[in-house]
């Protein structure tokens, strides 16, 4: 099956999602600043549906962090960055990260769009945040050379947002595609349609059809998609070989699993993670 990497602005129409109450958190904690860093290196975490009044950069140094919106789930392996515009409603899952976040008031990034992009971070602008770690967003002000910094990462992080990396599947409102979703999700080694449609109690048929309407998509492809993306996670973490990992997410062979991460991510497991890990990071912890 030939995968073609998908941006999220080719998901369907965002629903509201009613069902999750959304908490608009103040992260300058009523200071005057216009940007600010904060950092994160804790236990994983689940957080609540919520929303900033600030653009947001989440950059993770180790881990893997994921954003969900009300139509998409977004993957964030290390060195990769996610851009969460002001005012979107999402939730956030952090496993073993160690992360750090710029915050900028919307006027600084006036074309930030409405969606969470995920972006490759190059190495200039993984040095500036964290440098950016200096200037807590909750400081009680700003000053010159402060402001002068976060004008110029604004102005980059701009640029930045057209060189997205497809790294997101869709999310669903419907009760019954959602929980084909997370069935799908919790069983991606031995997954087969028979056992998702005897989870949730529907037709093959119906499964079709459905979920297709919801997502734009159909259930194979997000199965695959959904390995392809866990694939990514899991190849950053130590020790693991590529052998590991293609068996870990339902994969008969390393070579069917090379072709389709290929496919997927534009180049093979072996280099994808070359590129991700590098060498030690000597970039300094965040503060």
């Amino acid at each position: 099956m030939t995968v073609s990497a998908r941006a999220a602005k080719d998901l369907p129409f965002p629903a509201t999602p009613a069902a999750h109450p959304v908490v608009m958190v103040d992260m300058r904690g009523g200071t005057p600043v216009r940007a600010g860093s904060f950092s994160y290196e804790g236990d994983d975490v689940v957080t609540g549906w919520h929303a900033h009044d600030l653009h947001q950069i989440e950059y993770a140094f180790e881990g893997v962090a994921e954003v969900e919106t009300s139509t998409s789930h977004h993957l964030l392996p290390p060195q990769q960055a996610a851009w969460i515009p002001a005012g979107l409603a999402h939730r956030t899952t952090l496993k073993r990260v160690r992360s750090v976040s710029v915050f900028f008031e919307p006027a600084m990034v006036p074309q930030a769009g409405d969606r969470v992009r995920i972006l490759a971070a190059a190495p200039v602008i993984r040095e500036m945040l964290v440098y950016a770690t200096r200037w807590p967003i909750d400081r009680r002000e700003s000053d010159p050379t402060a402001d002068a910094f976060f004008e110029a990462l604004a102005l980059l992080a701009g640029d930045w947002l057209d060189h997205e990396a497809p790294l997101c599947l869709p999310t669903s409102s419907d009760p019954l595609v959602s929980a084909v979703m997370d069935y799908t999700r919790a069983h991606l080694p031995d997954v087969v349609v028979a056992d998702v449609c005897a989870a949730v109690g529907i037709s093959e048929r119906t499964l079709r059809r459905q979920f297709g309407a919801a997502t734009g998509i159909t259930w194979r492809r997000y199965l695959l998609e959904s390995r392809l993306l866990r694939s990514m996670a899991l190849l950053t973490e130590p020790g693991r070989t590529v052998l590991s990992v293609a068996t870990d997410v339902g994969f008969d062979s390393v070579s069917a699993f090379t072709r389709a991460f290929a496919r997927f991510a534009g180049e093979p497991p072996t280099a994808y993670r070359s590129r991700v890990l590098g060498p030690p990071d000597q970039s300094s912890s965040p503060a």
